[in-house]
């Protein structure tokens, strides 16, 4: 198996098993702890959250002297301890405490993202962004599946002990990274002919934070009570129906990536702009209380959502160098993570006031910001574009 490939599969075990629990931390807590309150879920995703932006840019700084296999081999293997004692406290402080701690460590096995890009050439980098991309989809489902399956047939606690089992397995695979002699782990494919070197705006990555900000708000801004939406005005409000309208945006990024596969010519992060416009249309029509509209807008948004991250993503590494992929793109995924938390912290107050259409509308504002801050920030970059196609 190609070094690509083997770290693509251990992210994969990575999503997993950080997935596993994300959806059942109110049966957890409700069963192991007795606490019942949704408050505390929520502050404890936001602290979950906020850990993750804290611990990315950290690991990426140290992967600065380093690497990152060496990294991963010691980080997660602290995080499977962890995960053992989450499994055995019954102490809700020390459980708060520990799991936590355990989130920083594990946090680093988002290193292998960029360390993937460092290892292949530029061409190769749309492609293999779209397929990461795809991974961490089919990890949450996955994820969802088996974390579903335990909480149903066994106990939620013992969700922990799959995931220290995911924490080491990936130190193992780590290991023997190192270990293996036909594996050039030292390899890093630098490739500084890039035609936007001469046009790169100054201070792109707080630039393309800041939007990134708003687009990843946006698009979390409509998950958490997109089922109660569905379910208000839809004949068929079964939890399995809902579940599914709910992974369409899913499973159209699997066949966008399997149409983009198949196309010989590589757009690279061109098309943002009609991915965006998409956006809007999708947002528009699962605004609309209808099982048609939804259906039409999920997937028309599904597409956009995976084209728009996947190209952003793309842009990124574009403008960045393979020795600064880890750190730059540490700051991008801390004000996503900002997004994320914002959107987390607001949807609940929004929807209490406003009601299950809200998130949509403010979304579709949202999308239109960075449709504009794109427009106008990354203007320069189109502009050469256009005149390099001409020639």
């Amino acid at each position: 198996m190609k070094l690509k490939n083997f770290l693509i599969v251990m992210t994969l075990v990575a999503v997993v098993s950080d997935y596993l629990l994300h959806p059942f931390y109110p049966q957890f807590f409700e069963l192991h702890f007795g606490v019942s309150n949704p408050e505390h879920v929520g502050y404890y995703f936001a602290a979950i959250c906020f850990m993750v932006m804290l611990a990315f840019p950290f690991w990426a700084y140290v992967s600065k002297k380093i690497s990152e296999l060496n990294i991963l081999v010691y980080t997660q293997a602290v995080a499977g301890f962890l995960a053992l004692y989450c499994y055995y406290t019954t102490s809700y402080l020390n459980f708060w405490i520990v799991s936590l701690i355990m989130v920083l460590f594990k946090g680093s096995y988002l290193l292998v993202y960029p360390y993937i890009l460092k290892i292949i050439t530029k061409e190769e980098q749309p492609k293999t962004i779209g397929l990461l991309s795809v991974v961490v989809h089919l990890g949450g489902i996955l994820g969802a599946v088996l974390g579903g399956f335990t909480v149903d047939y066994i106990h939620p606690s013992s969700i922990f002990l799959i995931m220290a089992g995911g924490d080491f397995i990936q130190m193992l695979m780590s290991g023997y990274l190192l270990k293996r002699k036909n594996y050039d782990t030292s390899i890093m494919i630098s490739d500084k002919s890039s035609s936007v070197d001469k046009l790169i705006p100054k201070g792109f990555i707080l630039k393309l934070g800041l939007i990134t900000l708003m687009l990843y708000f946006s698009d979390f801004l409509i998950r958490p009570f997109f089922s109660l939406y569905w379910e208000s005005f839809s004949s068929a409000a079964s939890k399995l129906v809902s579940g599914a309208i709910y992974a369409i945006p899913g499973f159209v990024a699997l066949i966008t990536l399997w149409v983009n596969n198949k196309r010989k010519t590589v757009e690279k992060y061109q098309g943002i702009i009609n991915a965006l416009c998409i956006g809007l249309i999708g947002l528009f029509l699962q605004g609309i209380p209808s099982e048609m509209a939804v259906i039409a807008g999920r997937i028309i948004y599904g597409w956009a959502i995976f084209q728009g991250v996947v190209k952003f993503d793309v842009l990124l590494f574009e403008l960045s160098s393979p020795e600064s992929y880890a750190l730059d793109y540490s700051k991008i995924h801390f004000f996503q993570n900002l997004g994320v938390l914002l959107a987390s912290l607001s949807v609940g107050l929004l929807v209490e006031d406003f009601g299950l259409q809200i998130p949509f509308s403010i979304a579709l504002v949202g999308f239109l910001i960075t449709l504009l801050l794109y427009f106008f920030v990354f203007k320069s970059i189109r502009i050469f574009n256009k005149q390099l196609a001409k020639s």
